[in-house]
């Protein structure tokens, strides 16, 4: 990764900020967006180096197209992508509300089209280009309370699936990880009897995109690789 510039979007969170330091260890220069409007003091002290681009709202076309332009500005290339932005909601589908499909489409899919697409030009024909998105497990099969986050994520990995197909002769590889639950401390809060042994580490999964983003993972596009720990 040494050199090579990286989008990470939902750099913010708990997920982002230990994909950042990841990849900013392997010798990415990085390019970190998020939807809050503020930079944590610790993160910006931690990536003084890198470009640091909060309150993009990228369920918006043009401010993401705006938002991949300074990218490029500032560093003169663009290497890869790793679509992290996101969010959840469970709700039934019996008492939940219809609007949260719509909300969670913009929040998973949406934003992550909008990059891949703002970022396509400055991927294609360019050796060794890379786009990582962050899919789930639930992709595969909802459980209850998980219909509306389920097909959102799905739609990533069909997302995936497509843009490899279209890309596969251009130099670009398209991947998705499908993570079970995530060791944070919002899914700690929502389920404290739970045993975090078994969740998947940040960590871990950061080291899944690494490989994804390397030359190792050459022969490896329109993939949705499952990172499930022990659940």
């Amino acid at each position: 990764m040494q050199d090579k510039v990286v989008i990470v979007t939902g750099a913010f969170g708990a997920l982002g900020r230990v994909v950042a330091t990841s990849l900013a260890r392997r010798g990415a220069r990085l390019a970190l967006v998020d939807a809050s409007g503020t930079v944590p003091d610790a993160l910006a002290s931690e990536f003084v180096a890198h470009l640091l681009l909060p309150g993009i709202d990228l369920a918006n076309h043009e401010a993401t197209q705006a938002m991949v332009a300074q990218v490029v500005a500032r560093y003169g290339a663009l290497d890869a992508v790793v679509n992290i932005a996101g969010g959840f909601r469970w709700e039934t589908v019996a008492d939940g509300d219809p609007a949260t499909w719509d909300t969670l489409f913009t929040m998973n899919l949406k934003t992550a089209l909008h990059v891949c697409k703002a970022s396509l030009p400055h991927l294609l024909d360019r050796e060794g280009a890379r786009i990582v998105n962050i899919g789930a497990g639930a992709a595969a099969k909802a459980a209850a309370g998980m219909g509306a986050y389920a097909a959102s994520k799905a739609g990533v990995l069909r997302l995936t699936e497509a843009l490899a197909e279209e890309t596969k002769d251009r130099g670009l590889t398209v991947n998705a990880v499908l993570p079970g639950i995530i060791d944070t401390p919002a899914n700690r809060r929502d389920m404290p009897q739970a045993d975090f042994s078994r969740w998947v580490a940040p960590e871990a999964l950061a080291d899944v995109v690494a490989f994804l983003l390397s030359d190792a993972a050459r022969a490896i596009t329109g993939a949705g690789i499952p990172v499930m720990g022990r659940i």
